[in-house]
């Protein structure tokens, strides 16, 4: 028995240093695994740092074109209504001139009757004035 009780010491003292090495390369294994997985998310994260300054890049783009884009639209529209502007204005003058020369004609046909006219209109205003 004494020599059962030997072997098992023995035993008992080589598992341990058995047991080391493969812990030891457990643990290697695992820091590998580690090391690889945070490289893994480096690399990821760079992606994404790369992806982010991409999408960036491209809305500013679409973001100067669509300024630009407004900047023409509003430059043609101004454009537009200035050009309407002086075609009202100029219809307004054509009229005016024309009101003016029937006004005219009307009083070289009938003097005397555009006389009275004025004198009326200048009578009904000065009794509204002088209140």
């Amino acid at each position: 028995m004494a020599n059962n009780t030997t072997t098992d010491i023995a035993s008992a003292a080589r598992k341990p240093a058995a047991n080391r090495p493969a812990a030891e390369v457990e643990n290697a294994v695992d820091s590998a695994v580690e090391e690889g997985r945070e490289a893994q998310l480096e690399a990821q994260i760079a992606q994404l740092q790369s992806d982010l300054k991409s999408i960036t890049q491209t809305l500013a783009k679409l973001t100067e074109s669509r300024v630009e884009g407004a900047k023409e639209y509003a430059t043609a529209e101004f454009r537009q209504l200035k050009r309407r502007g002086q075609h009202v204005l100029e219809d307004a003058q054509g009229q005016a001139e024309e009101y003016e020369q029937q006004l005219k004609d009307t009083i070289r046909e009938k003097p005397l009757t555009a006389v009275a006219t004025a004198a009326g209109i200048g009578f009904v205003l000065a009794l509204l004035t002088r209140h």
